[in-house]
């Protein structure tokens, strides 16, 4: 019997919207031939997948990903670059989603104030530039048989706004209502998208602060670090560090990885794992931890836990498996607002048919669009699968932030948020 070889590896993903988005992703994964096991965290953006490298390469399941429609950047850098890109358009459009969607709207509460063709073009930039995301996103999931968010807003904003410029344009092709034009809906087409995308600019700002405290973390490790080798000093790569080097460190440097001092003395500052804010001595035979800084004097000292060994990088590893891992209620959560999507769809489409029969014949049109749109907008499930996910990912992200030790009556406790 062989035994069993089995990978892991996590991929950032961009362009999900939705846990929805989050979901389709997960069971595609999942049923790819050689997936032991997937899970796509949408606060995280992290599709974190076990395969059989016999059967699968990193390289294929990322190429899974993106026949969905989303993307796998390569490497750290230019997935920070595409949530910025990503975060700037989504402000862009937002814009202009107020700034045309607030007159629309007081037009549409003073019935009669402008002409219906000014309202159009006031909903026109909103409905057609800062709504195309939600289009494009739903056509995607549309060609992939699924459904999510983007399909109930481009439902019911698109209806409404379509209709509304059907009564704008050829109002002779809808039924009059009590002998006046048929009434328009641009303002819920506009504040729609403009709500949305406001929610989604929170969001990004929940998410982007709390991954911010990865980064700080990430950054109190040196990039380089001096290192003794055959009697010659050289400044290296802190990757390429081996256990047994010994490292030279001048004052004011920064340790760029856990070991044991050697020769000289000095004082560090350690805040950054014990929150002390009093220098520690250091000397022959002390330990010395990555990321923490030297006081005045110079010292050498022996590499014994390098890459992702030190103490450090484990912290860090800590906040990222916290982060991206989800309790079952998240994992409840995700699987009621997938099949929730296909549901509410259902639901609308029903409330249209019997709207439209039981209602006078003068109206049945509006009235059945108006609760159409209603039932697709209110039953929107991205915050019931969000919530969960995110509450997570800001906790462990402030527990970070608070280092993780703690002074607390002349104790040191080890606090570790998972």
């Amino acid at each position: 019997m062989s035994a069993r070889t089995e990978e892991h590896i996590e991929l950032p993903v961009t362009g999900m919207s939705c846990a929805t988005c989050a979901r389709t992703i997960e069971n595609r994964l999942s049923a790819t031939p050689g997936v032991v096991n997937a899970s796509v965290n949408f606060a995280t953006g992290a599709a974190t997948i076990d395969f059989d490298p016999r059967r699968a390469a990193p390289r294929e399941l990322a190429g899974v990903i993106e026949e969905l429609g989303y993307h796998v950047p390569a490497t750290e850098e230019d997935m920070s670059a595409a949530e910025e890109k990503e975060h700037r358009a989504l402000r862009r459009r937002f814009r202009v989603a107020a700034l045309f969607g607030a007159p629309v709207a007081v037009l549409g509460m003073m019935h009669g104030a402008a002409p219906n063709w000014i309202q159009l073009l006031l909903a026109a930039p909103v409905a057609l530039y800062s709504g195309a995301p939600f289009y494009s996103a739903a056509w995607t999931a549309l060609r992939h048989r699924s459904a999510n968010m983007n399909s109930l807003i481009t439902l019911g904003a698109g209806s409404a706004f379509v209709y509304s410029t059907l009564a704008t344009l050829w109002p002779g092709l809808l039924s009059a209502h009590n002998g006046h034009e048929p009434p328009v809906y641009f303002e819920a087409a506009a504040i729609i998208i403009a709500l949305i995308l406001l929610g989604r600019l929170l969001e990004a700002r929940a998410k982007g602060r709390a991954s911010e405290a990865i980064r700080k973390l990430i950054g109190f490790q040196p990039k380089t670090a001096s290192v003794l080798r055959n009697g010659v000093e050289s400044y290296v790569p802190v990757e390429s560090l081996a256990l047994g080097d010994i490292v030279v460190v001048r004052p004011g440097g920064k340790i760029p990885v856990d070991g044991v001092v050697v020769e000289g003395e000095s004082d560090l500052d350690e805040s950054m794992l014990t929150g002390e804010s009093l220098p520690v001595a250091k000397s022959v035979g002390a330990q010395v931890y990555g990321g923490t800084i030297n006081g005045a004097g110079a010292f050498r000292f022996e590499a014994r836990r390098v890459g992702k060994a030190t103490a450090l990088q484990q912290i860090i590893e800590l906040v990222r498996k916290a982060q991206s891992s989800r309790p079952p209620i998240a994992r409840l959560a995700d699987v009621v607002s997938g099949y929730f999507t296909m549901g509410v769809l259902a639901i609308a489409a029903v409330t249209f048919i019997v709207w439209f029969a039981v209602s006078p014949a003068e109206t049945r049109l509006t009235m059945a669009l108006v609760n159409f749109v209603s039932v697709l907008i209110i039953a929107c499930p991205c915050a019931m699968g969000l919530a969960v996910p995110t509450a997570v990912m800001v906790a462990t992200g402030r527990g970070a932030e608070l280092a993780t030790y703690v002074v607390e009556k002349g104790k040191r406790l080890l606090t570790v948020v998972k």
